[in-house]
């Protein structure tokens, strides 16, 4: 035989071993089946939640603006100062509404004595009608109809002199009342005790009347610091499962190693709707409830407007009989015999629906199994129905289970090797 032939023989050889030892090492594969994680289902204790983002709030909080126009000429806090209810605040430059109570006051003193005046020729010409009319009774000639005609007259337009005189003192005294308030309004006071947690203005500047714009005419904000509000938004689909008085932890940016704890006051009941964009480049609209919740033990240096997030608890189950969150899925579902009978798997084949269910491993075959599941934790369902205690079940990876069928062969994922690839 000569030496090709040989080198033939020995590469045929080893090509025949390679495909062999591929083909044993993919039938081995084959039989061994799909690597999954496996978990028996367990008791635990349960709690489920609604997390939500928002800021931090002050449950009294008060916007100070101007209701006239004038320049700043005084600023008797800074901000971050505390300030009691009825504290001088602000001075707003006096002169132009002094003026003006001086003004209204010289039309008032002029107005009541043309009243005076007036009231002086009522009286005369009330005298004189009485003088003619009882002329007129004693005698017909003893003065002329004309004379009295005219009395009479005269009399009328004093009375409606007088009427109008009275008029014109009440309308002065209120101009007078009215310049007398905008004098007062020169000098702004807190309207509650608490802090000063904003101040947007300096002296110098124009106050203006915030009749347009809020912002405009914001002149301080003096926020009542006793009661602390974390206010978050939360999706619709949550805020159905809130109640008043829920249980809270809320977490503040600014403490990164304290949890703070309170209680759900407030749900709103109509939605904040905010523009979002999808992948799509297409609007839509997020909607969103406020939810106030009270702390009940803030920190003293806290401020309004500090980012915080807050875990609102909605229900706790103890000793829950559970599964991995993961281990949910949907299938089409054909009812197997060994499946529980309380599950109306034929109700959701006729609706057209997916059933939701668990893989069960037995014998190192999966079959998918519907189950009825309540609350969700942070990583386990609770399950009321499907499954029992100490069944073992395909708890992950995801792209196993969604590849998964009924009747396929799986082996347990060398946990070891996942846990240093972790570590690395």
């Amino acid at each position: 035989m000569s030496r090709g032939m040989k080198i033939g023989l020995i590469v045929v050889a080893l090509a025949a071993a390679a495909g062999g030892g591929i083909a044993y090492q993919s039938h081995k594969k084959k039989l061994a089946g799909t690597e999954v994680r496996m978990e028996k289902v367990a008791r635990r204790d349960l709690v489920s939640a609604v997390t939500a983002s928002g800021k931090i709030e002050a449950k009294t909080s008060v916007d100070i603006s101007a209701d006239i126009t004038g320049r700043i000429i005084r600023l008797a806090v800074r901000e971050g100062d505390l300030v009691t209810k009825g504290q001088f605040l602000i001075q707003i430059d006096p002169a132009q509404y002094q003026a003006a109570v001086s003004r209204a006051q010289g039309v008032v003193s002029s107005t009541e004595a043309t009243l005076t005046q007036a009231r002086a020729n009522l009286d005369q010409a009330e005298r004189n009608w009485h003088r003619a009319r009882q002329l007129t009774e004693l005698g017909a000639n003893l003065i002329a109809p004309e004379t009295a005609e005219q009395a009479r007259t005269s009399y009328d337009v004093a009375q409606a002199t007088w009427q109008a005189t009275r008029a014109q003192l009440e309308q002065s005294r209120a101009s007078l009342q009215e310049a007398r308030d905008n004098l007062a309004k020169t000098r702004l006071t807190s309207p509650i005790s608490g802090r000063v947690v904003r101040l947007a203005v300096e002296e110098g500047e124009v106050a203006v009347p915030g009749t347009f714009s809020r912002e405009t005419g914001l002149l301080m904000t003096v926020a009542d610091l006793s009661v602390i509000l974390a206010k978050v938004q939360v999706d619709e689909t949550d805020v159905v499962r809130l109640a008043s008085n829920d249980s809270v932890q809320v977490t503040i940016d600014a403490y990164p190693d304290t949890t703070f704890l309170g209680r759900v006051t407030k749900i709103s009941h109509s939605a904040k709707l905010t523009e979002t964009q999808t992948a799509s480049g297409s609007n839509d609209r997020a909607v969103d409830f406020d939810v106030e919740v009270t702390l009940d033990s803030p920190p003293r240096d806290i401020r309004p407007d500090l980012s915080c997030t807050a875990r609102m608890v909605t229900d706790t189950r103890a000793q829950a009989l559970s599964i991995p969150i993961i281990a949910l899925t949907v299938r089409d579902h054909e009812q197997v015999p060994n499946e529980n009978p309380n599950i109306d798997t034929t109700k959701l084949k006729r609706l057209g629906k997916e059933a939701e269910g668990v893989f069960v491993v037995r014998d190192g075959l999966v079959t998918f199994r519907p189950v009825k599941v309540g609350i969700a934790g942070d990583e386990y369902f609770e399950v009321m129905d499907g499954v029992r205690e100490g069944e073992t079940i395909v708890a992950g990876t995801y792209q196993a289970i969604r590849d998964l069928k009924d009747g396929g062969r799986v082996h347990q994922a060398d946990t070891t090797k996942t846990k240093k690839d972790a570590q690395t």
